[in-house]
């Protein structure tokens, strides 16, 4: 890690005079119509761990609960909020720093937001964590380095290996495993079914309301 610069105080901010504005409905009003809370459920691991095969049949199943429930995944966001950015420390800061943004305001307006990212740096997802604001779920899709080259789906490591890439995670590039996340699940020893069924139960147990919107809390006072 000695090359890599160091991730704290990363952001800069250039904006003045700025006044927030507050909403009219609050996190918890907008959980009682939905019937659970708004989250970010960070997926951190590995290429080819098995995060966006997990995320998007996590998300599958959520629908399926009714739950609002929406995957950002990695490949997808490069393809347009984050094409600018290519893979240096600096970039790869500014990827995971707007994610988590963005995730925050998703989560704040009461989705279920399953976050598939390799997001290598604690650092990075510690901020993701504090811009969510007590909504943050950082699941560790635990696979090896060796288990995930024999994988490969998509040959990048074989490119890597032969120079074709360039600071790719695990080969010239480092990751660095979460200390204490929410929850583990282990790739070369769980199925898909059965990795996502964990997070389901972790989900339906952790944000999941036991009571119903009552239409009475959905009247808000607005002045003249």
């Amino acid at each position: 890690m000695d090359r890599y610069i160091d991730r704290n105080g990363f952001i800069l901010y250039k904006s003045r005079n700025l006044t927030p504005v507050e909403h009219l409905l609050d996190f918890e009003l907008r959980a009682k119509r939905n019937g659970h809370r708004g989250a970010v459920i960070w997926l951190t691991g590995l290429s080819a761990s098995g995060k966006s095969t997990i995320a998007m049949e996590t998300e599958r199943r959520l629908f399926q609960r009714g739950y609002q429930a929406y995957v950002l995944d990695g490949d997808n966001i490069r393809q347009g909020l984050n094409a600018d950015l290519g893979f240096s420390p600096d970039d790869r800061a500014e990827n995971i720093r707007r994610i988590g943004e963005v995730a925050a305001l998703m989560a704040d307006a009461g989705i279920v937001v399953i976050s598939a990212f390799i997001s290598p740096y604690k650092a990075d997802r510690e901020k993701a964590r504090m811009v969510a604001r007590g909504r943050f779920y950082e699941f560790y899709i635990k696979a090896s380095l060796e288990e995930c080259k024999k994988r490969d789906p998509k040959g990048l490591y074989k490119k890597a290996h032969l120079g074709d890439i360039e600071k790719f995670t695990g080969i010239s590039a480092p990751y660095e495993e979460p200390d204490s996340p929410e929850l583990i699940i282990d790739t070369e020893k769980n199925n898909i079914n059965d990795s996502v069924s964990e997070i389901i139960n972790y989900i339906e147990n952790n944000l999941k309301l036991s009571s119903n919107f009552d239409e009475k809390d959905s009247i808000v006072s607005v002045g003249n």
